[in-house]
């Protein structure tokens, strides 16, 4: 049970969400909130509480029978875009329950995400004063520093499930085919909330000046600047790109919000790896600068990789204690792999 103190320090609005799932009977939304307390907690440094909530959780969700969600599932996967020519689903549809989420920005990348949130959560209350939520997203940033995370947050936050454009399905050799594909797959998510994410969309946005091949590019970019246009669908769509700067200029203007997912800096390093460590027993004291040193510039991919790999390795040693010799030989391991791979 909560203290007086607890309650009064919880955020004001998640109490109103969760009193209201809980009038509504939403097992599905409690869960959610919940998950969301345990996060706000691990962020504020009480890694102990998080955990013993988490554990909590795991625990009640063991003890209830299957939810009757798999027929729902499989009619939904039949429901999937699919290319004419060869019966292909487009798009591979990720249930909400499935996404990874817990991400560490800085405070104004956060501040970008929340608002976001917010305003999916105000779209109808919005709506009759006359305003449009921002519903068409697109993140940029370095290979590894959690733009695709970023979409999946977004749908794990906002409970929809994750329909992910195939690429490799939807682009066809023949005439007008990935344009028609396109069609398709807007089509279903305007049938079906979901955040659609266009994963790399400078495989099909790549800009019209710049291609050898101007008559299909610019037959699917034209394509996707118009369904961008008219994109009136009831969930979200979220593009991420590494090269934001080969996207066509256009397209730009489409999208409701554009920023940066930047690489971590200390203060991030620090958070991954305490976050990704605070279920492992650790020797003291560990001299978090040191390793936080060593990984400045890194993607927040591979500090998160560093510290799992020295969490495996200490298990594999009879689970003793991790050390800081184990966290920096993993650091430097992972160091040396990427730079023979950039060679």
């Amino acid at each position: 049970m909560f203290s007086r103190g607890k309650v009064a320090a919880m955020n004001a609005d998640i109490l109103k969400r969760v009193v209201r799932a809980i009038a509504d009977g939403s097992q599905s939304d409690l869960d959610r909130l919940a998950s969301k307390i345990v996060e706000a907690e691990r962020k504020t440094g009480h890694g102990r509480l998080a955990d013993e909530l988490e554990a909590i959780l795991k625990q009640s969700k063991a003890k209830r029978p299957p939810a009757p969600s798999t027929a729902e599932i499989e009619r939904t996967l039949k429901e999937l875009p699919m290319s004419r020519r060869h019966g292909e689903t487009l798009a591979t549809l990720i249930p909400t329950e499935q996404l990874e989420h817990h991400m560490v920005l800085p405070e104004a990348v956060e501040r970008r995400f929340a608002r976001i949130e917010a305003e999916y959560a105000a779209r109808d209350r919005l709506r009759t004063f006359g305003l449009q939520p921002r519903k068409t997203i697109l993140l940029y940033g370095p290979p590894g520093c959690g733009k695709s995370l970023g979409a999946k947050r977004l749908a794990w936050n906002t409970g929809l499930p994750l329909m992910k454009v195939r690429f490799d399905v939807l682009i066809s050799s023949f005439f007008g085919e990935s344009a028609q594909n396109l069609r398709s797959i807007f089509a279903a998510a305007k049938e079906k909330p979901c955040v659609l994410l266009l994963d790399e969309c400078d495989f099909i946005a790549r800009s019209r000046t710049n291609s050898k091949d101007i008559g299909e590019v610019s037959r699917i970019v034209n394509a996707l600047l118009q369904l961008m246009e008219e994109y009136d669908a009831p969930g979200l769509l979220v593009a991420t790109t590494n090269l934001e700067s080969a996207l066509d200029p256009a397209l730009f203007r489409r999208f409701d919000d554009v920023f940066s997912i930047p690489l971590p800096g200390p203060a991030e390093i620090e958070k991954l790896l305490r976050m990704t460590l605070s279920t492992v027993q650790m020797e003291r004291p560990i001299a978090w600068g040191q390793l936080v040193a060593k990984l400045e510039g890194s993607s927040a991919a591979m500090v998160v990789k560093a510290a799992q790999d020295a969490a495996k390795a200490a298990v594999l040693a009879g689970g003793k204690a991790l050390s800081q010799d184990r966290l920096l030989q993993a650091v430097d391991e992972l160091q040396r792999h990427d730079a023979a791979k950039r060679a």
